[in-house]
């Protein structure tokens, strides 16, 4: 078969695959918004249980980013640069969150930290409330979040190598000199990549949150689990009103993703 044909059948292919199963959806959650009209969606996100799930959602992610953001560089660094035991295991670990369902997560930290759980007794003794609270979600976001920064920033760092700390270093820099004005610049777009897709995720997650909020109206509910609130009601167009600001936030994403990945083939 001639590659030329071969060629635009794979990308028709590949162009219906997208528009069935990611344009649609997106056009569908805008037109499903905007059903009953403007005013109807400004109502739905304007709602008091709406800013709260959104003020929410935004101190969760304005939390564990950082979190992540600190330990990822921190275990990149460790990985990278040294050689110590348990290197393979530090690394699995890094990755279990990939492998673990959130749902499951959530109930471990549940099993931990509520009320009937190992370290709840404690917790409730000092009058200190973390499960269906948001303590509680910030952990449980924290731990599906953190892999991205790391599977970012890590194979960067080990593709440049030591050559240029250890310069440093023969200089007469300290580790902290050589870690913000050496290492972290050179990896600064691999940190910022990972920010964006640990930043998503952290907005968009469900299942670990859903477990450790307890659903409590206008306190502990994220924009995700106020969208799966508003669809049980019937309420559908708000429903698709609240789920709109994840699509939008999910497309300034995509943008950002690929502004990075541009930037960093031109560096390249």
């Amino acid at each position: 078969m001639d590659p030329r044909p071969l060629r635009w059948l794979l990308i028709a292919i590949a162009l219906a695959f997208l528009t069935l199963f990611v344009g649609l959806p997106v056009v569908a959650v805008f037109v499903e918004a905007f059903r009953k009209g403007a005013p109807a969606y400004w109502q739905a996100i304007s709602d008091p249980e709406t800013i709260s799930a959104i003020r929410l959602t935004l101190l969760t992610a304005a939390i564990s980013v950082p979190i992540n953001v600190a330990f990822g560089v921190a275990a990149c660094w460790l990985i990278a640069k040294y050689r110590f035991p348990g290197k393979g295991t530090l690394l699995t670990l890094i990755d279990l969150p990939f492998s673990v369902s959130p749902v499951i997560a959530g109930l471990i930290f549940v099993l931990l930290l509520g009320a009937r759980g190992v370290f709840g007794p404690w917790f409730e003794a000092h009058d200190v409330h973390v499960i269906f609270a948001v303590p509680g979600i910030v952990l449980a976001t924290t731990f599906v979040t953190f892999p991205f920064v790391v599977r970012e920033v890590l194979p960067i760092m080990q593709e440049l190598g030591n050559d240029e700390e250890e310069q440093a270093l023969t200089l007469g820099a300290g580790g902290w000199q050589i870690l913000f004005r050496v290492t972290l610049p050179k990896v600064r777009w691999g940190i910022l990549y990972g920010v964006i897709l640990c930043n998503a995720r952290a907005m968009g997650e469900f299942g670990a949150v859903s477990v450790v909020s307890g659903h409590i109206r206008g306190r502990t509910n994220t924009v995700p689990l106020q969208v799966e609130i508003l669809y049980n009601e019937y309420n559908l167009s708000g429903a698709f009103a609240v789920a709109s600001i994840l699509t939008i936030l999910a497309l300034f994403t995509l943008v950002g993703k690929k502004l990075i990945e541009s930037r960093i083939k031109m560096r390249a």
